[in-house]
Parts: C-alpha cells; sequence; structure tokens
C-alpha cells in the first residue's frame, strides 16, 4: 500500500522495479585497482618482462603480491595467512617470496597458485637467487647460509658457517648483511658481514679473501668522526663489479671502498660520493656534513660489462639541495693484466657525477633498475629506467642515465598508477561504446617497459556505455580510464591531463572537483584555488613547442589557454579555457553534453559557462537565490542564530517540464550543502542564452545526489544533442527528480519538494543514483555508513535487499561512486579501489586468467669467465657442477640437467661427437677433463709464440739483408758517380 501510495505522490504510474526480485541483489567484486597496502619490495624479470611488486600487513588487510605485464595483464598472489613481505624475486618462471615471518614460498606465475613454503631454520637476512640455479640461498642474521632446492622443494644438507667469527672469534655480533653471486662465475659468493666481506669458493670449499675495512689514524674516513682513532666503520652492502675484477663494500661512515680481487685483496680506492681516498692521512682536517646512510647500490653496466657506472640511493648530505638517486659513471674497466694500481684507482674517481632528482623532501627507499634484455649481472645490465620507491610509499619512473621522469600512463598499469603518485580523487562518467574507442590520445611513448604477459579472453558487450574512471593525483596530473565491466576492454589506454601545466603554476594545485561530458568531448577540472580548466579534445596546433606562455591575471573571467597544451601531446584532451572564479576551492563542477558548464564554490558563488563562446552567461551567489525563502523565515532563522553556510555539491543538467509548465526547457539543478535544490531554467537569449531561478525546494540535509528521470521508463532525462534538437518540435518530457540526502530520498516534480519521501532512520546515505538493471528495471541503489549497500523500487522506494561491503575503507566513505549500470567504486585503502556490480550472484573477486609466462622466452646462458682467467687458472664451475656440489652426487638429475642431457643426446643422434655430457661424468673425470683441456690449450698457445718468435727471427733477417743492400748501393753509386 505504501508503495501505490507514494507513486501516485511522485506522480509514476508505471512500477519501474516489477522485475527486480531481492535475491538479484547481490553484489559481484569484478576488479580492484591500485595498491592494497605500502609497498615493500619490487622485483623486475626481464626476459619475460614482468613487474612484481609486494606489500606490507597493515590494517587494510595481509600484504599482497601483484604481478603486472602489459596493457591490463595481472594476477595477484595472496598468502595462507596475513603476512609483510620482505622480497621477492624471479626465477627461472618462478616467484619466489620472503615473508617477514621467514616463511619462503614458491608461487605458479600462471595460474597464482602456491606450489610450496618452508619456514627458514634462523630469521633471514638476505635471499639470493639465480635464473640459472634451481637453488635459493638463504642468508640468516647469525651469518650462516643455507640452500634451499628449488627442484626438488626441499632444504639441502648444505650450509655455511659464519666465517667472520671463525676468523675473529672475539667479534661481537656478527650478522650477514648481504649476499651476491659472482656475475660470471657461479663458484663464488660474495658474503657481507657487518663486519667485512668474504669471497667463498664452492669448489675450494672454503673462503678465499678477506675484505676488512679500517681507517688509520688522521685519516677523515666517511664521516669526519673520531681522527685520531682507528676505525672499522660497519659494513652495510657488498657487490661485485660486472666482470668480477673488483668488490665494493660500502659503510656507516658513507665509504665506499673497492677491493682487489684478483691479486692480493687489497683496497684500491676508498672514497664517499663526494671525497676520494679517505682511508689516508691528511694534514688538513676539513669538516664533513653529516650524510644519509646507503639504502641500496647498484653496480650497472652497458651491454659491455667492461663500461659500468654505480647508482646509489643514499649517501648525500643531509640538508643538500638535491635529493635523488646518484649515478657515479666509471667508464671503461682499465685492462687489469697490463695496468698499474694508479691506472686502477684513477678509474675508480670516476668520470662524473649525476643525480637523479625525486620531489624535494622525499628518501629514496630502494628502487629497482628495468634492464633491456639481460636478467644476470644481478639485473643491472644495460637498463633503460629506473623505479624509485620512496619512504613515503609512492612510486617514481625514471629514466637511466639521464633521470627523466617517465609518466607511468600507458607505460605501467593502471593500479600502479595509483601510488605514482597517490590518488587523490575519483569521478566517473558513461560514455558510449563508439566515442571511447575513438579516444586514443596520440603521443611519443618511448620503448615500452612492460611488455609480457597476454591478456585472457573475455565477452564482449559490444553496444554498452564505458565506466571511464577519472583519477586525480597528488602531482595535479588527472589519469582517464576505461574499469570495465569483466568485459573484453577494447581500448585499454589511458589519457592524460597535467593541471599543473594548464593554470601555470606548479605548486599549491589539488584538485577538488572533475566532470566529463557523456557525448561531447569535453573534461573540466576544479583546484583549490578557485580555478576551473576546461579541456576539450582535439590536435595541438603548438605540438613541438613550448608555448607555455604567461597570461595576466583574470579572476572572474575566461581565458585562451590553448598555448598551454602540453608539447608532446598531438592529439588528445587539449587545454581549452581557464576560469578563474576565485571564490574559494571550486566544490563542484559539471559538464553537460550541450555545451554547458556548471561551476560552484565552497563560498556559496555559482556560475555557468557557455563554450561556445566561450563566455560566462551567468554568476551569481546561492545566497541571492534564497532571499525570498529567508524573508518568509525570518522568525526561524533568528532563533536559530545567524545562517548557515550554504555552497553547491551536487549539479546536474537535465531537460523536462517543470510543474506549472506547458513545454519542456533546459533545466540546471543544483544541490546544496544545507539540502536545497535550486532550479534554474535555461533559455535561448540572442545567440547565447540566459539563465532564470524557476524556483528552490527544501529538503533536510547534505545533497547527496539528483537523478533527473523520465517519470514513465525511469531512464535518465539527460541534456543530450538529441533533446535540445526535440525542444524545437515542441516535444515534452515529462521528468521527475529523485533526490537523495544523508537522510531521506525523495522523489518529485520540480520545483516543487512535494511527492514521495522516504527516510534513513539507521545510518547516512554517502552516494547513490538510479541505476538500470538491464531486461529487468530501474532501482535506486545507495551506500551507506554501515558499510552496506542498499537498493529501493522505485516509485515505492521498498528497500529489495542490501549486502554489506565489507572490503570497504570506512575513513572514505564519503568518497564513494554509483554508477547508473549499477557499478559500486569504493575505496578499500589508501590506494586501492573494489569495483563491483551490484546486479550479480554474491562472486567473491578472483585472480585473472591472463597468461603471464611465454614458453617459448628463452633465458639468455649465463656470463662465463673469460679466456685469460681460464687459460691462467681459474677453475670454471658450471651450473651442474654446482648441483653436485651443493647437493651431493646422490642428488637426482634436476629437471634443467634432464633437459641438458636430452639436448646433448639429440645432438650425439644428429652427428659424432667427442665431447661428454657433464651430467653423465663425475666430478673427477671433470676435472681430469679440464686439466687436459687446459694443458691442450697451453701447449697451442706455446706453440703460437713458437711461431710468433720464429717469424720475428726471420722478420729481423730479412730487415738486415735490406739495410746491407741499400747500404752496398750507396757506396756503389758514390764511387761511380766519381769517375763519371
Amino acid at each position: 500500500m505504501s508503495s501505490f501510495l507514494r507513486g501516485k505522490q511522485a506522480g509514476m504510474q508505471n512500477d519501474l522495479s516489477a522485475n527486480i526480485l531481492p535475491g538479484l541483489f547481490s553484489p559481484d567484486e569484478r576488479a580492484r585497482y591500485g595498491i592494497n597496502s605500502q609497498i615493500s619490495c619490487m622485483a623486475f624479470e626481464p626476459v619475460q618482462s614482468l613487474i612484481a611488486v609486494g606489500t606490507s600487513e597493515s590494517r587494510f588487510g595481509g600484504g599482497k603480491i601483484y604481478v603486472f605485464g602489459q596493457s591490463r595483464v595481472q594476477k595477484f598472489f595472496v598468502p595462507m595467512r596475513p603476512s609483510s613481505f620482505a622480497d621477492v624475486q624471479f626465477c627461472a618462471n618462478r616467484l619466489i617470496s620472503l615473508d617477514t615471518k621467514n616463511e619462503i614460498t614458491i608461487w605458479d606465475l600462471d595460474t597464482g597458485a602456491r606450489i610450496t613454503a618452508f619456514h627458514a631454520p634462523g630469521t633471514v637476512a638476505r635471499m639470493l637467487t639465480d635464473p640459472m640455479l634451481d637453488w635459493c640461498f638463504l642468508g640468516l642474521q647469525t651469518g650462516e647460509v643455507y640452500a634451499y632446492d628449488l627442484d626438488r622443494e626441499r632444504l639441502s644438507q648444505f650450509r655455511l658457517p659464519n666465517f667472520w667469527t671463525a676468523r675473529d672469534p672475539r667479534a661481537r655480533a656478527v650478522a650477514l648483511v648481504s649476499l651476491q653471486m659472482h656475475p660470471r662465475d657461479v663458484g663464488k659468493l660474495l658474503i657481507g658481514y657487518s663486519h667485512g666481506a668474504v669471497i667463498y669458493s664452492f669448489k675450494q670449499n672454503q673462503p678465499t679473501m678477506f675484505f676488512e675495512y679500517q681507517v688509520p689514524p688522521g685519516a677523515p674516513g666517511g664521516s669526519h668522526q673520531a681522527i685520531d682513532t682507528l676505525r672499522k666503520p660497519k659494513l652495510t652492502h657488498a657487490l661485485w663489479h660486472p666482470t668480477g675484477t673488483f668488490v665494493l663494500t660500502a659503510h656507516d661512515d658513507a665509504s665506499l671502498v673497492f677491493w682487489d680481487t684478483l691479486k692480493d685483496g687489497r683496497v684500491v680506492m676508498a672514497r664517499t660520493l663526494y671525497d676520494l681516498n679517505v682511508d689516508r692521512p691528511r694534514p688538513n682536517r676539513a669538516e664533513s656534513k653529516p650524510k644519509h646512510p646507503y639504502s641500496q647500490i647498484a653496480w650497472c653496466c652497458k651491454p659491455n660489462p667492461e663500461d659500468s657506472g654505480l647508482l646509489v640511493a643514499g649517501g648525500q648530505v643531509l640538508d643538500g639541495p638535491l635529493s635523488g638517486l646518484t649515478f657515479v659513471e666509471l667508464g671503461i674497466t682499465p685492462n687489469y693484466a697490463t695496468s698499474s694500481w694508479q691506472v686502477l684507482e684513477d678509474f675508480l674517481r670516476g668520470k662524473g657525477r649525476t643525480t637523479l632528482e625525486t620531489p624535494v623532501g622525499t628518501e629514496v627507499g630502494s628502487f629497482l633498475l628495468v634492464p633491456r634484455i639481460s636478467p644476470h649481472f644481478s639485473g643491472a645490465q644495460d637498463p633503460i629506467a629506473v623505479l624509485a620507491l620512496l619512504s613515503s610509499g609512492q612510486m617514481i619512473t625514471m629514466s637511466f642515465p639521464s633521470g627523466y621522469p617517465i609518466s607511468p600512463t600507458n607505460q605501467l598499469h593502471p593500479s600502479l598508477s595509483f601510488v605514482h603518485p597517490f590518488a587523490t580523487k575519483i569521478a566517473t562518467s558513461t560514455l558510449s561504446r563508439d566515442k571511447w574507442l575513438g579516444m586514443v590520445e596520440n603521443r611519443p611513448r618511448g620503448e615500452p617497459i612492460l611488455k609480457g604477459g597476454a591478456e585472457a579472453v573475455r565477452s564482449r558487450r559490444r553496444f554498452e556505455g564505458r565506466t571511464v574512471i577519472q583519477v586525480a593525483h597528488a602531482d595535479s596530473t588527472v589519469r582517464i580510464w576505461d574499469v570495465g565491466h569483466g568485459d573484453e576492454i577494447e581500448n585499454p589506454t589511458q589519457l592524460q591531463v597535467d593541471v599543473a601545466r594548464a593554470v601555470n603554476r606548479f605548486e599549491d594545485v589539488n584538485i577538488t572537483a572533475m566532470s566529463m561530458a557523456a557525448d561531447s568531448p569535453e573534461f573540466a577540472v576544479g583546484t583549490s584555488m578557485g580555478e576551473v580548466v576546461i579541456y576539450r579534445w582535439g590536435v595541438n596546433k603548438f605540438y613541438g613547442q613550448n608555448a607555455n606562455q604567461d597570461l595576466p591575471s583574470n579572476p572572474g573571467g575566461l581565458s585562451d589557454i590553448r598555448g598551454r597544451a602540453e608539447p608532446n601531446l598531438k592529439t588528445g584532451l587539449q587545454p581549452f579555457s581557464l576560469y578563474e572564479m576565485m571564490q574559494g576551492p571550486i566544490s563542484a563542477v559539471k559538464v553537460s553534453d550541450i555545451g554547458f558548464v556548471a561551476v560552484g564554490s565552497e563560498n556559496g558563488f555559482f556560475s555557468i559557462i557557455d563554450l561556445r563562446g566561450p563566455s560566462v552567461m551567468f554568476q551569481s551567489s546561492l545566497a541571492d537565490f534564497t532571499k525570498s525563502e529567508k524573508k518568509s523565515s525570518f522568525l526561524k532563522r533568528n532563533s536559530h542564530g545567524s545562517a548557515e553556510k550554504d555552497w553547491a555539491v551536487v549539479i546536474e543538467f537535465a531537460v523536462l517540464t517543470l510543474e506549472d509548465d506547458k513545454y519542456s526547457s533546459i533545466c540546471c539543478f543544483i544541490g546544496t550543502k544545507t539540502g536545497k535544490v535550486i532550479t534554474l531554467k535555461l533559455l535561448p537569449s540572442g545567440p547565447s542564452f540566459k539563465a532564470e531561478l524557476a524556483g528552490t525546494a527544501n529538503l533536510g540535509d547534505q545533497v547527496v545526489s539528483i537523478c533527473p528521470i523520465v517519470a514513465d521508463t525511469g531512464k535518465p532525462a539527460a541534456a543530450t544533442g538529441h533533446a535540445v534538437a526535440g525542444l524545437r518540435e515542441g516535444r515534452h518530457v515529462n521528468g521527475l527528480l529523485v533526490v537523495v540526502t544523508q537522510t531521506e530520498v525523495r522523489i518529485f516534480k520540480p520545483v516543487n519538494a512535494k511527492g514521495a519521501t522516504k527516510s534513513f532512520s539507521d545510518c547516512l546515505c554517502s552516494a547513490a543514483a538510479v541505476t538500470e538493471f538491464e531486461l529487468h528495471g530501474m532501482a535506486l541503489v545507495g551506500i551507506f555508513g554501515d558499510r552496506r549497500t542498499r537498493a529501493f523500487t522505485l516509485p515505492g522506494l521498498k528497500e529489495i535487499g542490501n549486502s554489506p561491503l565489507p572490503m570497504m575503507d570506512g575513513s572514505r566513505i564519503s568518497n564513494s561512486l554509483v554508477t547508473e549500470d549499477g557499478e559500486v567504486l569504493c575505496w578499500t585503502g589508501p590506494s586501492e579501489l573494489a569495483v563491483m556490480q551490484v546486479w550479480g550472484t554474491g562472486k567473491e573477486l578472483e585472480n585473472t586468467a591472463d597468461r603471464l609466462v611465454n614458453p617459448e622466452l628463452a633465458i639468455p646462458p649465463r656470463p662465463t669467465i673469460s679466456n685469460v682467467q681460464w687459460i691462467s687458472g681459474t677453475q670454471y664451475v658450471s651450473p651442474t657442477d654446482l648441483d653436485i656440489l651443493i647437493g651431493g652426487p646422490g642428488r637426482p638429475p634436476s629437471k634443467r640437467m634432464l633437459e641438458a642431457s636430452a639436448a646433448m643426446e639429440g645432438q650425439a643422434r644428429a652427428g659424432p661427437s667427442s665431447s661428454s655430457s657433464p651430467s653423465q661424468e663425475g666430478w673427477g673425470d671433470y676435472l681430469t677433463r679440464q686439466l687436459n683441456e687446459r694443458t691442450e690449450k697451453l701447449n697451442i698457445m706455446g706453440d703460437s709464440m713458437d711461431n710468433v718468435a720464429a717469424s720475428s727471427q726471420k722478420w729481423s733477417e730479412d730487415a738486415s739483408k735490406f739495410v746491407s743492400n741499400q747500404k752496398r748501393k750507396m757506396l756503389l753509386g758514390t764511387i761511380t758517380s766519381k769517375f763519371s
């Protein structure tokens, strides 16, 4: 009965929700975009071109691992119990993770499933894997090293003790701080302890070199403190030169110490980022400013590993003018065999130092290099970019080694852009499929960072509107992209606009409101300084030119800012006009499909811009709209004291027939903070339009949404070009307003607020919209403060159903959205957004079916020692040999060994071969073969030297004969000239 009465009160004859049963309201969680918590670790796989991101546990949920590929390719990995991830590494198409509870987990990249997991025998300080090895080395905090067999999925019997305490039993609190394989010889392992570094030889089963850094009295060291005493700074990092010629150790006094590894293990150079030879006594003791500790160091190299440089996070002075990463270019390594110690020292001085700048006031916690091809050399060979993780949790991408910022737009997955930098505000629009397919911006992108993976085949829904989201970020950029409907996203690209460039101000640019037209190619952004930037799709007339001209201030007026277009954007959303309202932060903005932009500010002012000029066709204060209402309620206002400040919070355009009118007109509805709904009529006036106040309706409290609908069908009574064209033909649109406030919903014919109403007595409503359930009808869907979503019938306003939203962040409920397609977008944390379809079957979030691994992409062979090193006596250890050394002779052949054996058998069947497979011979036979081959090589080299000596002797004899003949001829010529 109540539903029937509400229908009569609202003036609606049809039950628009008759075919929607209560069981149909069961939200499906379709997707999540963003990162659920603060990023704690990253990894990059250059062969498959994938990036992995691990997060830490927080009040928003447990840690996760996200793996992203090209375009929208992604998978997520969830541990069995809440935990924080300390490290993630790719290893031969597997993903290895280490959490803070010392659990190591192996994940299947294609299915996202957990293959196996085990707990380390102690607190893990470092985890080390190699793409060509079946071993995961675990360095415990106590200094011990264990090896886990990735192929057999079990912990091996291999164990290394703390070599430093064995060398110096008096040392206290010796902890392991780093592990790194020799870049060319898997038979050597560099172990960094807090007191020094050790090179361990697998083939000799013992340490071969110890490196202990001592600063003698009189030497400044890295910190210039306690100069008159002998100091032993603690070691923080240890890493190899790309060819293994040197070892670098970094210390807590900001010293960078380079050690020789081929001869006597001496210190070749000790320096900081600024000073050289800091380990040598000096007569002049200059003071040094305190420096940041080193957080990460990478020894990078070009395709030629001899050409290298250092990328350093930390080590800069605390109050320095620049912050970021420091790149020390070293250049080509001198020939070690023919170079003096002075030449090597000069090489380590470096050719230059540059800073890859990060935002002011930020510190780089860690970074990730993006190699072009090779996964070897610790992932630092020929990098094209570097992803830096800031201490705030944000991420930035820079080119390497120039340090130019790289926008994540169309380079990284949209989820990564939520922390690149942080997302601050969202808005949505429903665009037609054809329109969105045509909105592909044209700008140079450079070499793509992520190229791996393949999206799964999804269903197509061709004739459905696309839900296009606009995401504002802390750096004043807005990225626009399709969130999808669980179907194939035909246009997965992103659009980007730079608001700071459009307003010609790069500080204090905070975006407060956004709106994108559904049919016309316009987009508007409002800022906290009272500016509105209007963008229009088109071609950049200033392409390739930096025509960012200064314009005089124009408060209350419009300025042409087409010259402020981004120089590298050829086609896209170009800045069109700047409206300097200057009446406080912009609280609401709405772009219509018929060429009008409405703007409201927190100081209570309202304007309408006609884009046909463009011109400001209407300006007024909301107080002027309610003067008559204030006069009639003077006594009431006086009893409540001073008037409450009011401003626009919701703006909508529509075409419908107002109450007591005999014609339809273009209307603008303004919902305010105090619950008023102001109606303006837009009427033709010469070549333009004028706005007239039609009336004001008073509701209880803040307006949440205004939905103009057609009374007979419930479809939106939108102000489209087709609807406006019908006004000339005298077409009538019998429309109603569905207005939702925080405490009630009303359906009425504007401008009078009389109609059907329903109160929300239990909780406040934060977002609402009239949604369409395809082939079933229309319903009102809202999000409420008790973290539930509810649906109501139209016009009866009877509750259809309700469902909890446990993933929602309660502190950001007011930033949630409901779209006309029945999708709910809510924040689950500071940087993650959940997308749900309310007309579903209650499905929880499922992992994607995207494929991450391309089995046809082979890992390139691991670099090996040079011929000179081999001839000089360096014993080469292959990965197969290392399997025997670590796993023992009783270890069954691994999958990689079986594949190698099969390949060798195939070669043997193809033709005779004198070489035997290393996997089929014993260790003693292998050493014998190596010795015979070396002897043969040395004999060949000896023969070659003998041939060179013989050739030299013959050349000398020929030269002597030639000189004698020339002397003889000269003498005979002289005698002959005397007789002539």
